[in-house]
């Protein structure tokens, strides 16, 4: 019997996969120009993989290790990573629209530039992470811990950010319309000037010059 996918926003269920991947070790292959859809991979070492223009469309992503792996260019859309493991891991210019993460693990990853808008990392361990330059709109990071994590230049517009930890993290440059200092917690975070006064506008407060 298949064991039920992590729930999207709004309760709807992930994508059904077609065919099933099972048990392999990819350990440090190169994907290149790869094109996969509705695949279900489970249980499978994907430990310093490198993917570059590679596609994975509405596929499923159980208990696999992605550890020291590296994609560039590469599409996640509309994926389910379920308990799989992020160490070291680095995204660049990748497109993760729509993508879940569940009970994952994200120990210093990287990702630069891309999309990932309406990705799920709801209750997400980032501590630590870095994300630099890329789109996060509506992504919902609610009860999401993120302390020390970097959001550099990362726009945010629309994200669900309700309950989500930024103590100690780094959020300069980034668009934080949509945080709410009453329902997250900003202790310590470091933002610039123009953030500030987003902040303050969201409390009610007006900011005058001189």
């Amino acid at each position: 019997m298949r064991r039920a996918m992590a729930d999207r926003r709004n309760g709807e269920q992930a994508p059904p996969t077609e065919t099933t991947v099972r048990g392999e070790d990819w350990y440090q292959r190169e994907l290149v120009d790869e094109r996969h859809a509705r695949v279900e991979f489970l249980d499978i070492d994907m430990s310093e993989i490198a993917t570059q223009n590679t596609v994975f469309t509405e596929c499923a992503f159980r208990n696999v290790t992605f550890s020291q792996s590296t994609h560039t260019n590469t599409g996640f859309l509309n994926c389910t990573f379920v308990a799989c493991q992020f160490f070291e891991t680095t995204f660049t210019t990748c497109k993760l629209t729509g993508t879940m993460f569940d009970r994952c693990t994200f120990t210093l990853l990287r990702a630069t530039g891309g999309d990932w808008s309406f990705v799920g990392l709801p209750g997400a361990d980032l501590r630590g992470t870095t994300f630099t330059g890329l789109r996060m709109r509506e992504a919902d990071l609610t009860f999401a811990r993120c302390q020390k994590a970097t959001f550099h230049d990362v726009d945010l517009s629309g994200a669900w950010l309700s309950k989500a930890d930024f103590t100690n993290a780094d959020l300069r440059g980034s668009d934080i319309s949509a945080l709410d200092p009453l329902t997250t917690r900003i202790t310590r975070t470091i933002i610039d000037a123009n953030q500030a006064i987003v902040l303050a506008t969201s409390l009610g407060v007006q900011v005058l010059d001189g």
